[in-house]
């Protein structure tokens, strides 16, 4: 299983990076701009590491961080509607420690679940270049080879489940054939080298343009977390 130390070695190497200019150069604009709400705020402004249970059997990814949310508190899904939206399901499901989600001091704790992303800078217009997926896509790489008791794994969106595809393809896992597609409740079963199995369950990212236009609804996401931490073995 993944330690803490090789998580948090990760998570630092994460946090330094300057692989992508344009990226750099936005989120640190934006952490200097700030939002009037916001003005008292020291912004993160730095790539976000994962975050979550060392022994996870449940691992999120999502898009990117949002340039007034994760780019702003440096925790994934920390601070903005998406954010809110996603802890309140997760609370609901048994894995974290509160329904709300603030900040990187709130105390917050984190049950059987990782959080990450796909890209790990805000993007402008929240659409990164395929050339910086390409540049972020070892850190997620590192993640799944680390955390070894992930049995579930969720993409929030099709980016993200392009990207775990991706991913799991250069550590040599086995997809189904033909290639899964993305789509909301849709589940694929992958396996590791050694032949452990992986579910990879899909669900509609908890944007505000899914979820105010209810796309994805409070109920929907619900069901998906619940099928996750009963596949993964996590019991309330």
């Amino acid at each position: 299983m993944a330690t803490r130390a090789t998580l948090d070695a990760l998570n630092a190497a994460i946090v330094a990076c300057r692989r992508c200019p344009r990226l750099v150069a936005y989120r640190e604009a934006v952490a200097r701009r700030r939002k009037p709400q916001f003005a008292t705020w020291t912004y993160w402004g730095r790539p976000v590491p994962g975050v979550g249970d060392a022994r996870a059997r449940v691992l999120l990814v999502g898009l990117a961080p949002a340039a007034h949310g994760a780019n702003r508190t440096g925790r994934m899904f920390t601070g903005d509607g998406s954010g809110d939206f996603l802890t309140a399901a997760l609370y609901r499901a048994g894995l974290t420690s509160s329904p709300l989600s603030r900040s990187r001091d709130d105390g917050l704790r984190y049950r059987g679940v990782y959080l990450t992303a796909a890209v790990r800078c805000a993007p402008p217009d929240n659409k990164p270049l395929p050339a910086e997926f390409d540049h972020c896509r070892p850190y997620l790489v590192a993640e799944l080879r680390a955390l070894r008791t992930v049995r579930v794994i969720v993409a929030l969106g099709a980016v993200a489940h392009a990207a775990v595809l991706r991913s799991t393809a250069e550590l040599e896992w086995a997809v189904p054939a033909p290639r899964p597609a993305f789509a909301h409740g849709a589940a694929c079963t992958l396996r590791r080298p050694d032949g452990t199995a992986v579910t990879l369950l899909d669900s509609y990212h908890p944007s505000r343009q899914n979820t105010q236009t209810r796309r994805l609804t409070p109920a929907m996401l619900d069901r998906i977390l619940r099928r996750a931490a009963a596949a993964a073995g996590l019991s309330r």
